[in-house]
Parts: C-alpha cells; structure tokens; sequence
C-alpha cells in the first residue's frame, strides 16, 4: 500500500538545539510529515471520518515544536511521530523531517537536518 498524506514544509518558531544560543534567540524548523494511511475507505466515502484529518495533525505538531525545547532534533522527532502514532489509529507509519535552515554554523548551505521514521505498533 502506497497511500500517504503529507504535509510539506511547515515552518515554525522554536528553542530547539544544544548551543545556549539556540535556547535563547530560536530560529525557524522546517518540518515535513508524511504518514502512511489506507486512504481508500476514504476515497469511497467522501467523510474526513474516514481518513487523518491534517489540520489536526498540524496543530499536534505546532504545538510541540513551538513548545517546550528539546537539546536535539533527533528528540523533537520522535515526540512529534510518537504524539501522531498514539493519536491516530489510521496512521500505519510516520516519516518526520526537520530541517534547521541558519543553524549557528559558518558556511553556505541550505539546511541540516534529521529524518526518521516510526511505524504504528
């Protein structure tokens, strides 16, 4: 089964990193989610019963980036695929994507970041 529902490039303000800098000025997480679900239920029925409703599942994932800090991304990760695993029994497997944008580090880059995924016991 290839069926996913995705929420790409949600940008927020959090304290997150090991340096006191990171815990004290923030700086913007790029988050990409993609949980792997049976949308086909929800394909037949046209009811958001049937299916994650993403909305809820960015403001599960907003309320923790933008709440208490974590010292690593490695951590904010897996409490944002454990909170989305716990909730929504319809999620099969969940792949987290964070990226820092400016981490206080010299040199020109994009981005750094982690990806992990956790499937749904």
């Amino acid at each position: 089964m290839n069926d996913v529902i995705f929420l790409k490039g949600i940008r927020f303000y959090g304290y997150h990193g090991v340096l006191p800098a990171e815990n004290e000025i923030g700086q913007i997480f790029v988050v990409d989610i993609t949980l792997k679900v049976d949308l086909s239920v929800a394909g037949q029925s046209d009811d958001v019963k049937d299916t994650v409703h993403y909305g809820e599942v960015f403001e599960d994932v907003k309320t923790i980036v933008e709440g208490t800090p974590s010292h690593l991304i490695e951590h904010l990760a897996e409490r944002i695929a454990k909170r989305i695993n716990s909730h929504y029994n319809r999620v099969m497997e969940t792949k987290v994507r964070i990226t820092k944008e400016n981490p206080p580090i010299p040199g020109h880059y994009d981005g750094f970041g982690i990806e992990i995924v956790r499937e749904n016991n």
